[in-house]
């Protein structure tokens, strides 16, 4: 396993993120916990949830399941890095009530505790702002992370789904109270979607913060799913059909696995490979469903890509390219 820091803190964290998104949802209980011992046993050691995971009226039920994983011992916790989210609503179909969603002081405080609980454990790595709120300002949100951190409960605050400007509100504020501020953004970020690039990438390397891609696949669509459906495998679905039925993109998903076929590359190794080459990247978030999907994406570690293949890549996906050039003089 390759390891690096994330972002400006002295924290060691994998090159790849295990996402759990899927524990629960779609991969039982005793699958999660054999994926998530594979991951130990490969030395993965960032792990990545939120506590709206499980969804619907199993929302927390990921926590849960890591939590129990945790209660095994062996020192499962101790070599985790864990980092888990705050912002979705966590009211039950039917029974919403005020205060149960975003980031204000006394949701995060009631939310800290709650992910605590189903996770087994006294303390989170990296707490995740999920969203931006555009209701709470940052010096309540702040004050309510450095009672956290006073306390013992959370060690880093990282965000998910920022703009760059707000990115850079954050930190100022935090700067302002004498405070660490994100160390982290969790972003869209893909060879078919590149728009953070233009201006999260940015603000979170002048900050000092990690990048962690999520949908480093772009939904299937970057996996080799054309190759798939000619051998008669499984047919794309949900974002990688709707891609695919506009033609454009079709052609480009063509053209991307033409390029990996010709230089005997694996598709979804060389996309979770090209994030890695990224400036500011820490690791992209793989969710595997089992550990035998697990082991595809660590051989992604191993990928070597050439200049030519790089080049032919931003030539089938070019990046939006600098702010403000992109769309202005």
């Amino acid at each position: 396993m390759k390891y690096t820091q994330l972002g400006r803190t002295g924290l060691k964290v994998s090159r790849l993120v295990l996402g759990t998104m899927n524990f629960g949802p779609q991969t039982d209980e005793p699958t999660s916990h054999s994926t998530l011992d594979a991951a130990l046993d490969a030395g993965l050691n960032f792990v990545d949830t939120a506590n709206v995971y499980g969804w619907g009226e199993n929302k927390g039920r990921t926590e849960e399941i890591i939590g129990s994983w945790f209660a095994q011992g062996g020192g499962r916790r101790e070599k985790t890095v864990l980092a888990t989210k705050v912002y979705g609503s966590m009211s039950r179909e039917g029974e919403t009530w005020p205060n149960e969603d975003r980031l204000s002081a006394l949701n995060i405080r009631r939310a800290v505790e709650a992910s605590l609980k189903r996770l087994q454990t006294d303390h989170i790595d990296l707490y995740q702002f999920h969203h931006i709120d555009r209701r709470t300002p940052f010096e309540e949100i702040w004050q309510a992370v450095d009672v956290l951190i006073q306390q013992g409960k959370i060690l880093y605050a990282g965000s998910s789904n920022f703009p760059g400007y707000k990115i850079a509100q954050a930190n100022e504020t935090a700067a302002r109270r004498g405070m660490v501020g994100l160390v982290s953004e969790q972003c869209l970020y893909n060879l078919a979607e590149r728009r953070a690039e233009m201006e999260v990438i940015p603000a979170a390397q002048d900050y000092g913060l990690g990048v962690i891609p999520w949908s480093p696949l772009h939904g299937g669509l970057l996996g080799g799913v054309i190759k798939k459906e000619a051998e008669g495998g499984r047919r794309s679905s949900g974002r990688s059909a709707d891609a695919l039925a506009n033609s454009s993109v079709r052609a480009q998903v063509q053209a991307y696995e033409d390029l990996l076929d010709k230089h005997g590359l694996e598709p979804g190794e060389t996309a979770l490979a090209w994030l890695l080459t990224r400036p500011g990247v820490t690791g992209p978030i793989v969710g595997p469903r089992t550990p035998e999907q697990l082991t595809s994406a660590l051989r992604a570690l191993e990928v070597e890509l050439s200049e030519e293949v790089l080049a032919g890549l931003d030539e089938i996906f070019p990046g939006p390219g600098p702010s403000p050039e992109a769309f202005a003089w």
